[in-house]
């Protein structure tokens, strides 16, 4: 993990004008998520992106397209109704971009919003979750699976009260 760096946004900024040029019309929305769309928080350098589309199956017929602007195609990757997609700095390998593409109307586009918004609204639950991934990066270091198994409970707990201040909750 390293310390915020503000240029995370106009990075996400540019790789969804790269996104936009391979598959427009079907891609509706790019969104900043995860740690690196959180002002202030530490994170792993890796710009996770959400790319809303009009219908998985037109995105999966432009994974070549994808592919053509340096992503390596994952399919669904063990989420029913997502379509996952990485880049990597195509010299050292090290990955610099990971895509998790829904359909319009998935709840998971709501709750992956809401988790964000929570955290940039709330310095101090930021300030808490970037505690929790300390600890839980100096447990496993080497084990991204046991990393994210340790900071689960502290991210349901965020998603759920995120999710309960969203309106008609």
């Amino acid at each position: 993990m390293v310390e915020h760096d503000p240029r995370w946004a106009g990075a996400a900024e540019t790789e969804a004008a790269i996104l936009h040029a391979a598959l427009d019309p079907i891609l509706l929305a790019v969104h900043h998520i995860g740690s690196t769309a959180v002002p202030g928080l530490k994170a792993k350098p890796i710009l996770d992106l959400m790319p809303v589309v009009s219908d998985l199956r037109g995105l999966d017929r432009r994974k070549t397209d994808l592919e053509g602007v340096g992503y390596a195609w994952w399919g669904e990757f063990g989420l029913p109704g997502r379509r996952y997609a990485t880049k990597d700095e195509p010299r050292s390998g090290r990955r610099l971009v990971q895509l998790h593409c829904y359909a319009i109307g998935s709840p998971e586009i709501v709750r992956h919003l809401a988790v964000r918004d929570y955290l940039r609204r709330r310095p101090d639950t930021a300030a808490a979750y970037e505690r929790e991934k300390v600890r839980c990066h100096a447990l496993h270091p080497d084990d991204s699976h046991q990393y994210g198994a340790c900071k689960s409970a502290f991210i349901d707990a965020v998603e759920a009260a995120a999710l309960a201040k969203l309106p008609g909750a």
